[in-house]
């Protein structure tokens, strides 16, 4: 049986993208397809995505949406079915999706979101061109107020909402309320009042009919107060409809035996190519061979969340290893400064890359021996995926998707021959050295290094089984 349904999300890869969202958003269409569900994304009109829209249709026309005239436009682009919202007036401008150049928050971002719920609903209760969707599923809290204008439509889809980082929340000052077209009725508990103001992401869960996040560890973690950031108890009432589905990536972008941006591709049977890729990535960031030891690489937003400031203090234990540590990673200005200072004062042993760029994210995962992901919480995480994939072993934090994701290679699990990686436990510095040594040992003994490598290669981290649970859950919701 067929089946609709409305994506809707700030990103997706390869249109528009500053993190793991965008390739979660860009990869689950193709793979829900052999399934039997047929997904049409909503996006925000940022340049890139009308641009790639350019012979799209026009399938509705708004007179006012939040400021301005808009319309949404239809077509196919980047091999996903896409609806974008041109409202120059909310999405042209420079900076980036969600702040300025100089990192501050848009100041309109509640006008600029709630235009996506607002389109949302109105596709999803039949008011486009387009046919109404079957299933709205809403991806983060820029799309969590599509759940609260839905709820007070006649007609609305059935619900799904996906936390991807509670952690970012969406709230605005409750004045905000007669502005973003809401009845008064909704600025409540049970409704989208949040904290003395309006939670997006509150409205989101507390509207859907389900409710996903990306691993099942973190659907636990999030259920208790150091892990819910506020919303444990919503969450705890709705326990029975939250589901854990583990995000996968695209094997077709990450697949070591055909990826353009490596120096040499290579495969789990033949792991030469690796080699190649190791002195490209220490020609990129001037690093000497590290002989007979290995080379730590990192592709991460740079905050203390992504735990960097503990691998910043951790550096100097990592270089008595004799290791090295290629770091690519933007956020935090104080966390740049930090591993800038540790670059310079480390020549030849550590080198850093500020910024996001796929080509080097993909040489690192070729060319790096291990990647480290020194997480405090982590909802899943992607780049671990990326690393096993690709035979970069995975250093990690016991947290989230990454404790579902990486076997540790301890004796039973190296007895056993089915360890993928290392893991930490609890998050501190004293851990992370302790794991940053322990992987160092392990390198050392080639004949386990390389098995630990294909054991990673051989996980099936692609979305293949992951679509077929969501494509259960939608079917589950549906007369």
């Amino acid at each position: 049986m067929s089946l609709s349904v409305l994506a809707v999300a700030s990103e997706a890869y390869p249109l528009v993208k500053t993190g793991g969202l965008a390739d979660v958003v860009g990869a689950l269409p193709a793979a829900l397809a052999p399934t039997g569900v047929r997904v049409q994304t909503l996006l925000p009109g940022y340049g890139d995505v009308l641009h790639a829209l350019r012979d799209g249709e026009i399938v509705a026309r708004f007179d006012d949406l939040f400021g301005g005239p808009a319309a949404a436009v239809a077509g196919r682009a980047a091999g996903l079915d896409v609806i974008a919202i041109d409202a120059p007036h909310l999405y042209a401008r420079p900076g980036g999706l969600y702040a300025d150049g100089n990192g501050r928050d848009w100041p309109d971002n509640a006008f600029r979101f709630a235009a996506l719920g607002r389109v949302a609903a109105e596709i999803g209760r039949g008011a486009t061109a387009l046919p109404a969707p079957e299933i709205a599923h809403l991806h983060d809290w820029q799309s969590g107020l599509a759940a609260a204008y839905m709820a007070h439509a006649e007609r609305r889809p059935r619900i799904v909402a996906t936390i991807h980082n509670i952690a970012f929340q969406g709230w605005f000052p409750a004045q905000l309320l007669p502005r973003l077209g809401l009845p008064s009725e909704a600025m409540s508990i049970e409704g989208v009042e949040y904290y003395g103001g309006i939670g997006f992401l509150k409205a989101g869960i507390f509207y859907a009919d389900r409710i996903t996040t990306v691993s099942p560890s973190y659907a636990s973690e999030i259920l208790e107060p150091a892990g819910g950031m506020g919303l444990e108890g919503l969450l705890r009432s709705r326990k029975r409809d939250l589901f854990g589905i583990l995000n996968g990536i695209d094997v077709d972008v990450w697949d070591p035996e055909t990826d353009p941006r490596l120096e040499m591709r290579y495969s789990a049977r033949d792991l030469t190519g690796r080699r190649l890729n190791k002195r490209a990535l220490a020609e990129r960031f001037r690093l000497g061979q590290a002989n007979g030891a290995p080379t730590f690489g990192v592709v991460s937003r740079l905050s203390d969340q992504k735990g960097l400031d503990l691998l910043a203090d951790t550096a100097p234990a990592l270089l008595e290893t004799g290791a090295n540590l290629a770091v690519l990673g933007a956020g935090d200005a104080g966390l740049e400064r930090r591993f800038r200072a540790l670059a310079e004062t480390n020549p030849g042993r550590i080198g850093c890359a500020f910024g996001y760029d796929e080509t080097l994210a993909h040489l690192i995962q070729g060319g790096a021996d291990a990647l480290l992901v020194p997480s405090r919480f982590e909802p899943c995480g992607l780049t671990q995926l990326c690393a096993l994939r690709y035979g970069a072993v995975p250093v990690v934090a016991r947290v989230g998707g990454l404790a579902d994701t990486v076997i540790d290679a301890n004796p039973v699990a190296l007895a056993a021959g089915v360890a993928t990686g290392v893991q930490f436990s609890p998050v501190a510095r004293g851990a992370l050295e302790a794991a940053i040594r322990r992987t160092a040992a392990l390198y050392a003994d080639q004949a386990t290094w390389t098995r630990l490598q294909r054991n990673g290669m051989a996980t099936d981290v692609s979305w293949e089984a992951s679509a077929r649970i969501y494509a259960g859950l939608y079917r589950d919701l549906l007369p």
